[in-house]
């Protein structure tokens, strides 16, 4: 395939949440502005007019945080760069605090097409444990707003597992979230990472166990479809057409570039990654990458990525691993892990709890 993705990191918050491991740095204009031009440098120096562009993806951080003028630069300089789909997918990461009507009409105009905004809750007190700034009716503003600015694709995350969460309280914010122009959802649950601020504050103490952590992911799911909101990957639900083409790649082994400090990438045949540093990420004429696989997408790899999805695993391209990942199979559908139609092993929302050791058991 002739396509390609581009990722492009923003390192900058208004903001660190308590809870985010993401490499991340004060929002300062001066320090922005000089970002910018690198970013802009480095898709030049990745110019390759033989390629199409059919995703973009500005993560973070806090993209939004940029003005959108500067989003618009740099899909100008992809456009000049590369050659851009007619259905080009450009996702832009936003917190609800930094979506205004005119920014938004702006950053519509300018060519970015889908948002994914970082709700997490629709419920203040869990807004105010996980060190949000926004509110729920300020969440629920930005989405309003972006439908009235032309936005018809948009993503909201919902975190879940937080302490003293309930199956009920997930369910509200589900509730509040489909009732707005949502066409997907991301949720993830929440988890401790060291040297975060949840990790300094023993917060693992009074994060729910396993058994309530599975109960409400599988209360999710399920009020999640009633909503219209099918699964297509372990944490990714969305309306029928809605699914994340970007996240897709990555998924499915496709080439993408990553730009910014700490982004990665899979591009012509190795993965590597950027040092987070955004200095030095500044300084370089463009940036210093380390190789962090040789040779990605092989059999392991791929399979593992392929059974994130609801789609799963086609077994007859397994090779020669076939026969023995055929002989697990009972096992596992015996036990409601797994379903296997047409050649086709797919984990169950029971299975994607459990998706590290059934991979590892079936794969590795």
């Amino acid at each position: 395939m002739n396509t390609l993705g581009i990722y492009i990191h923003v390192p900058f918050c208004g903001r660190k949440c308590s809870y985010c491991d993401f490499y991340s740095l004060n929002y300062n204009k001066n320090n922005a502005d000089l970002y910018l031009r690198s970013v802009l440098r480095n898709i030049q120096y990745y110019s390759d007019r033989s390629r199409i562009v059919d995703t973009v993806y500005f993560g973070g951080g806090t993209p939004s945080l940029l003005p959108a003028e500067s989003i618009a630069q740099m899909i100008d300089e992809i456009k000049k760069c590369f050659r851009l789909s007619e259905n080009v997918e450009i996702t832009l990461e936003a917190n609800p605090n930094t979506l205004t009507p005119d920014k938004l009409r702006q950053l519509r105009d300018n060519g970015v097409n889908r948002l994914s905004i970082g709700v997490q809750s629709m419920i203040d007190s869990e807004l105010k444990f996980l060190g949000r700034t926004h509110t729920a009716d300020r969440a629920k503003k930005a989405v309003l707003d972006a439908a009235e600015a032309g936005f018809r694709n948009i993503s909201c995350d919902l975190m879940i597992a937080l302490p003293y969460q309930t199956a009920e309280s997930v369910e509200f914010s589900i509730n509040e979230l489909a009732a707005l122009p949502v066409d997907h959802i991301s949720a993830y649950m929440l988890t401790i990472e060291d040297g975060t601020a949840f990790d300094k504050q023993n917060i693992r103490d009074i994060m729910p166990d396993e058994d309530l952590t599975a109960e409400l992911y599988l209360s999710m799911i399920n009020c999640l479809k009633e909503k219209g909101f099918e699964q297509y990957e372990i944490s990714n639900f969305a309306k029928n057409g809605f699914e994340s083409r970007h996240n897709c790649r990555y998924w499915k082994c496709l080439d993408y570039i990553g730009i910014g400090p700490a982004a990665h990438s899979c591009y012509n045949g190795k993965r590597f990654a950027v040092m987070p540093n955004l200095k030095e990420f500044i300084d370089a004429t463009h940036q210093k990458i380390y190789i962090t696989d040789e040779s990605p997408c092989g059999f392991k790899e791929s399979a593992m990525l392929r059974l994130r999805l609801a789609e799963g695993l086609n077994i007859g391209e397994c090779g020669e691993k076939s026969e023995d990942i055929l002989k697990k199979i009972p096992t596992l559908q015996k036990a409601g892990y797994v379903t296997y139609e047409d050649g086709k092993l797919a984990l169950t929302a029971k299975g994607f709890l459990m998706s590290n050791s059934i991979i590892e058991y079936l794969i590795f």
